[in-house]
């Protein structure tokens, strides 16, 4: 039941937002109208005159398993009903059965620990943390075009200046991100290039000796930059070779998104010291995790470190429900199969439309980028834009990413259907075809 106080109305809520919001709240709105909504079912979203929408964001990649899914909130009432919080100074059982079901998922080796937290960036943070700690050295290594979150400590480690605010700690530096489309070595150039960047970094710009290299699986503001085949693993290798660790940034490319895994790093077959989860973990509830090896979190335990709603029992209710509907449901098998039908039709569309430069992506995170033109390779951050705002009315809520804010990216709820195709195609056809 909603407050009945509430004003649905857009004016309402704009007026509100206006008034109340901080500017540095209140300036992100996607579209030049923005939507008001009241609900979501699954893949669907509906606006406050019921208006359908597939939602090819997930809510910014939140929602994993479908809208108020009913097992993850028939999960969360029942928690929240008999107790809806209890910080981690007193036993639950809810977090530590999550604890356990979550290391269940990884590979097969290593003694998984779980420290949890209230979202990614928090996670990421401590992530550093850990790593700086375990090491005893501070320079970290991450990618210039890679998102690890809005935090001090998690700004200072994501590569792009229009997420970058004044004040961040230092002692990290930057390489080049493995780009396949338009890196700087060239169109398709592998890893190995790239590789090389990350020796000459570590001997150039650190001590030689680092804590340790966030990498995303699959970048997600980035663009849906895909790791090539071979990178992962090698950059772990030369990490740890400067005696740090390799954290995977599995906020968005976790919990089965990129189809043929349930985690993204899988796909290079190499073994993190440290992930960082959040996002799909709680398909719209507030919770993140760091996964570590028992003897790598160990020293944090000289020092106090809590997190106030970290491992509250009703965000970690709605979490187990998400594992049990992942497993149940086959939801990775779906986001593979489903994703590679998309993809075919995005491919499709990049025959019709020469505005499109490049399609890209695994499972359901999946890319469309923009360009001026397909040689010089240009972004075109204003036809992105157009198209977006043309999505809209095609009934299509997504996002616009990367560097320069010219790539459309898609990264719906795990459960949308084979039907849903159809119409994602149709609709991004119909927002260029009305461009001209």
């Amino acid at each position: 039941m909603t407050n009945s106080n509430t004003d649905w109305t857009l004016q309402g809520t704009a007026t509100r937002r206006d008034r109340y919001y901080a500017a540095s709240q209140r300036k992100f709105v996607p579209f030049q109208e923005p939507i008001v909504f009241r609900r979501g079912l699954m893949q669907y979203l509906y606006d406050n005159e019921d208006r359908q929408f597939i939602d090819l964001l997930g809510m910014n990649v939140c929602i994993s398993v479908g809208h108020s899914h009913p097992r993850v909130v028939a999960a969360a009432q029942a928690q929240a009903a008999e107790l809806t919080h209890c910080t981690t100074m007193f036993y639950h059982p809810v977090p530590a059965h999550l604890a356990e079901e979550l290391t269940a998922t990884l590979p097969e080796g290593p003694e998984w620990v779980v420290h949890f937290t209230n979202s990614g960036a928090e996670a990421v943070d401590l992530a550093m943390t850990i790593a700086r700690t375990y090491t005893g050295n501070l320079d970290l290594l991450a990618l210039r075009t890679g998102y690890h979150g809005p935090t001090a400590a998690a700004q200072s480690v994501t590569g792009i200046a229009g997420w970058r605010h004044p004040g961040m700690p230092g002692h990290v530096a930057f390489v080049p991100e493995p780009n396949q489309y338009r890196g700087i070595f060239g169109e398709n150039a592998g890893a190995d290039p790239y590789l090389g960047e990350i020796e000459r970094v570590i001997s150039s710009s650190t001590t030689g000796r680092i804590a340790g290299m966030l990498v995303e699986s699959v970048q997600g503001y980035g663009g849906i930059i895909q790791m090539p085949r071979g990178y992962m693993s090698g950059a772990a290798e030369r990490v740890r070779a400067a005696h740090g660790l390799y954290i995977a940034d599995e906020v968005q490319s976790g919990f089965g998104r990129t189809g043929d895994h349930m985690w993204g790093f899988e796909a290079d077959g190499v073994i993190p010291d440290i992930i960082v989860m959040a996002k799909g973990i709680g398909n719209g509830f507030p919770l993140g995790a760091v996964v570590t090896q028992r003897k790598i979190a160990e020293p944090m335990a000289d020092k106090f470190m809590f997190h106030t709603y970290g491992a509250n029992p009703t965000s970690c209710a709605a979490g187990r429900a998400v594992l049990e509907v992942i497993r149940e449901d086959r939801v990775q098998e779906n986001a593979r199969k489903v994703g590679g039908l998309l993809l075919q039709r995005l491919h499709e569309l990049k025959e019709k439309h020469v505005a499109i430069g490049d399609v890209r992506g695994c499972g359901l995170m999946l890319a469309i980028e923009m360009v001026k033109d397909r040689k010089t390779k240009e972004p075109d951050r204003e036809l992105t834009a157009a198209v977006f705002e043309n999505c809209r009315e095609s009934g299509l809520i997504l996002s616009k990413s990367g560097p320069t804010q010219s790539v459309l990216r898609m990264v719906p709820p795990m459960c949308l259907a084979v039907e849903d195709v159809d119409a994602v195609a149709e609709g991004l056809d119909r927002a260029f075809t009305a461009l001209g």
